[in-house]
């Protein structure tokens, strides 16, 4: 199913872009437009009524008010949604194996008919909508807050939905302890990213990827993107990382390439206690076929930013 939704780009578009993934209440004077989700949640998927955006959240079996837990936002590609997202990814299980609460919201429809996330002048607000997804993602994280016990809050997203990952860091780094972003990268434009504080940061990109080139280059919008390597560079300067790397083993996260083919530049001990990491899949296309430990050895990852 991900990668069919992934072919539908080339036939919509005609050029190489993206695969990549309550109602207001009656107001009185003193009545909230937008209604809280419920406080004691049965486990299982639900729907957050959020404005004319609804999003579901899947809250795992252990989930107990009083133990407050991770919060992923996973964001899907361009012309994916987050039922493909989740499928591909495999949160879904994970999350009610290690207990955190997963939301799963969708992008907007453009003309084509292909979901997105305007994350970027680069991608993918292709027929210049101006939505805000920015502000939208912001406000679910509150409204997930609001009535759910929440520890920390990740961000992981796949080519647009990376893009976007990117943006949120940017943008709302007070409500973010890490990101996640595969095969998307950050701003071209250094002025558009101006963090208020440090947030940890795992880029992980393809190097023979043909759609979000790993060295960068340009979408069919004509705005340039930059390449993983140039996206670290960035953040680390953001973060305040040191200069060099640290070594760390290699990865097997592409079952179709053999033995552990991911090599790992990690800048740890940037400001406040956060990392800067590049996971360069060494062969790796767009749309990997992940293996059994690539979802885990996120997961990992996230979890080491969390306290003690």
């Amino acid at each position: 199913m991900y990668l069919t939704a992934n072919r539908r780009i080339a036939r919509a578009l005609g050029a190489v872009i993206l695969a990549v993934l309550p109602l207001a209440a009656a107001c009185g004077k003193d009545e909230p437009t937008t209604p809280a989700p419920p406080r004691a949640p049965e486990a299982g998927t639900v729907t957050i009524a959020l404005a004319d955006r609804p999003f579901q959240l899947h809250v795992p079996r252990s989930y107990a008010a009083d133990h407050p837990v991770p919060l992923v936002v996973l964001l899907h590609g361009y012309s994916s949604n987050s039922r493909e997202q989740d499928t591909y990814f495999g949160l879904s299980a994970q999350a009610d194996q290690r207990g955190f609460l997963l939301a799963l919201p969708d992008g907007m429809t453009d003309t084509n008919g292909n979901e997105f996330w305007n994350a970027t002048d680069a991608c993918c607000d292709i027929f210049g909508s101006g939505v805000d997804d920015s502000a939208y993602l912001s406000q679910l994280i509150d409204t997930v807050k609001a009535s759910y016990a929440v520890q920390a809050v990740f961000v992981m997203g796949h080519s647009n939905g990376g893009f976007m990952a990117h943006r949120m860091a940017c943008d709302h780094a007070d409500q973010l302890t890490a990101i996640v972003a595969l095969a998307g990268v950050v701003w071209a434009d250094p002025a558009r990213c101006t963090p208020s504080r440090a947030v940890t940061v795992l880029q992980i990109h393809g190097t023979a990827d043909q759609t979000i080139a790993y060295a960068g280059g340009t979408l069919v919008a004509g705005a340039a993107y930059p390449g993983a390597e140039a996206t670290i560079a960035r953040w680390r300067s953001l973060d305040g990382c040191p200069a060099t790397a640290t070594a760390k083993p290699a990865l097997d996260l592409e079952r179709a390439l053999p033995g552990a083919e991911t090599t790992v530049t990690a800048y740890n001990g940037c400001r406040d206690g956060t990392s800067v990491v590049l996971w360069s899949v060494q062969g790796g296309a767009h749309v990997p076929a992940l293996s059994t430990s690539f979802t885990p050895d996120v997961l990992d990852f996230l979890y080491s930013t969390l306290p003690s």
